[in-house]
């Protein structure tokens, strides 16, 4: 039975669901969620980060610094009443110096305004719903108090090592701990009047929310540490905005890829920039449910399978690419309307169904044409019907070459005898054995099997493919013939007492040869007077005897042994003609 296509773009389908549903191709389907939805936007300007960099540490020494230099820095921001200060620091102890210490613990009260970072310990596997933390990090319990809020600093890259969502809250024992970057945006909403709406965010089952990154690394406004503790930025230039202080150099590990650059990282602070800045803009998306995404694909893989089956191949190609790329547009057109949409996974199955169109239509044809040989094969030559496909419609057309050809007639010698002895279904089976030796002598040595006429045989040498010593060619078959009859004589004589061997005429020179006939039944065939004239041959031979013309025996004079006959008078010609008869080959 036959494969169909449908079936096959079915397969295919349920396949690419079965696998977005697994998560298992994720990478590609980021890859083209990364190049094709995110897109560069302006940055923030009421977002400016302090950056702890590689001059600042040149400028203050190694790390960690005295926390009084800490102290300082807030004491001046505090002069220019940001918004929030935040630090993406931990400060999980206190130090040797506690005076040191204390100035920092003093600034940040002052403040009222820091938030600090905390950081959770999470159990290997992490089950759907609000996660819980084993163990966490806080600031020591001074600067907590101090504190205005604090917020953790988890950060959970997809399976490629990019981080495209953040994690909203977490638990830990009794309490729920909201996301470093949340608890700025909150307060910064309160100093403005304002209220954070919680609900506004399109978490997943885990309770992560999208990042709709702004721009590429380095971005955002990064101004060096110690620039403002010398005073060169002055504190009025922070007024009402959100300060970030973290890490700004490689030193700290503190780096993550983003979907804005694959090849240059990110600081986590300036990751935390872009968090506040989507949730300033309220730009919140959510990924498309499965079973929609599902149904995309379906309804793609049915207009890409329609296309297929009625258009050309190359047409059906480009529909289908067409397609995939109304899909991208319409991705991106989703993702700035907050959807997420898989599109590398529809992707894939349009390029899949791309592959397997090709290789079904390749190998269909390929079991076509094996069919149609097959089955053509048995009423014409092998190299017509390899003529005719290879040519396609123009094979078919009425028409023919003039060439010289090589024709060879044979006949069988007493088969009416013996059809009169045999049953009839004996006769047919006689008939047969004896035809297909014929074909297989003809097809060993290069000939085109034209036609049966009855008990007899028609070949041509040199048509349709060109075939070089086509007359020695022709000879060679025939005396195949008679050796190979042999056996079969032998055994009609045991059974019948009668025998039957075979005639055989052979002539060389010009003929047509074509598709001749109408346009409801057409022949390849070759006519002319070479053909009548080797018909004749072959009505004069006597049983088992090969006759020549004069044209093959010049021909073949230097490969076969053959007797001169003389002048034979045959049907249709006034003059005689040389004939000789074919002894053995050299």
């Amino acid at each position: 039975m036959r494969v169909k296509l449908g079936p096959i773009f079915g397969l295919l389908t349920a396949v690419m669901i079965f696998l977005m549903y697994r998560g298992t191709l994720d990478s590609v389907d980021y890859y083209f969620q990364d190049r094709v939805m995110q897109q560069e936007s302006d940055v923030d300007t009421r977002i400016a980060i302090i950056a702890i960099d590689d001059q600042s540490l040149l400028d203050l020494g190694a790390w960690p610094w005295s926390r009084s230099a800490h102290a300082m820095l807030v004491d001046m921001l505090s002069e220019g009443k940001p918004a929030v200060i935040a630090f993406d620091v931990t400060f999980p102890a206190p130090t040797e110096d506690t005076e040191a210490d204390a100035q920092f613990v003093d600034a940040v009260s002052r403040a009222g305004n820091v938030v600090l970072p905390v950081y959770g310990t999470f159990p290997p596997f992490a089950g759907r719903g609000l996660m819980e933390a084993e163990a966490i990090s806080e600031p020591f319990a001074e600067l907590k108090e101090a504190a205005a809020a604090t917020g953790h600093i988890n950060t959970i890259p997809d399976r490629d090592n990019v981080v495209r969502s953040t994690l909203y809250q977490f638990r830990y024992g009794d309490s729920v701990v909201d996301s470093f970057a949340w608890t700025i945006y909150r307060m910064f909403m309160e100093k403005n009047g304002e209220n954070a709406e919680p609900d506004k965010l399109r978490l997943d089952d885990f309770g992560r929310f999208h990042i709709d990154y702004t721009n590429e690394p380095g971005q955002f406004e990064a101004i060096p540490y110690t620039a403002v503790l010398s005073g060169e930025v002055p504190a009025d230039y922070f007024t009402d905005r959100i300060v970030l202080v973290g890490p700004y150099a490689t030193g700290f590990k503190d780096e993550y890829y983003t979907p804005m650059s694959a090849k240059t990282a990110m600081y986590g602070v300036e990751i935390h920039a872009n968090i506040i800045q989507s949730l300033l803009d309220e730009r919140m998306k959510s990924k498309l449910d499965w079973r929609w995404d599902a149904l995309i694909m379906a309804l793609l893989a049915a207009l890409s399978y329609g296309l297929f089956r009625k258009l050309w191949l190359g047409f059906a190609i480009g529909g289908t690419a067409l397609a995939a790329a109304a899909l991208l547009f319409g991705g991106r057109y989703l993702y700035q309307s907050g959807i997420i949409l898989s599109t590398g996974y529809a992707v894939l199955l349009l390029g899949a169904c791309i592959l397997f169109a090709i290789i079904y239509r390749y190998v269909s044809e390929r079991l076509e044409r094996r069919r149609v040989t097959n089955i053509f094969g048995r009423y014409v030559a092998p190299q017509v019907v390899d003529e005719i496909l290879k040519s396609g419609d123009e094979g078919l057309r009425l028409g023919g070459t003039r060439r010289e050809l090589t024709v060879l007639f044979v006949d069988i010698r007493g088969f009416t005898p013996l059809s009169e002895k045999a049953e009839p279904e004996e006769v047919v089976g006689i008939l047969n054995e004896y035809l297909e030796l014929a074909a297989n002598c003809i097809f060993q040595y290069g000939g085109t099997l034209d036609k049966f006429i009855g008990d007899a045989a028609m070949a041509i040498y040199n048509a349709p493919l060109l075939l070089e010593n086509h007359a020695v060619k022709a000879v060679e078959t025939a005396w195949a013939m008679k050796e190979a009859s042999s056996g079969l004589q032998r055994r009609l004589q045991e059974k019948y007492g009668l025998s039957v061997s075979f005639g055989i005429g052979i002539h060389t020179g010009p003929a047509v040869f074509g598709n001749i006939g109408s346009r409801a039944r057409m022949d390849y065939t070759a006519i002319g007077d070479t053909v009548n004239t080797a018909a004749r041959l072959e009505s004069i031979s006597k049983p088992g005897q090969i006759i020549l013309s004069q044209s093959v025996y010049e021909k073949v004079k230097d490969r076969a042994i053959a007797a001169p006959l003389g002048e034979a008078k045959v049907k249709g010609k006034e003059q005689g003609i040389a004939i000789y008869e074919l002894e053995g080959l050299k």
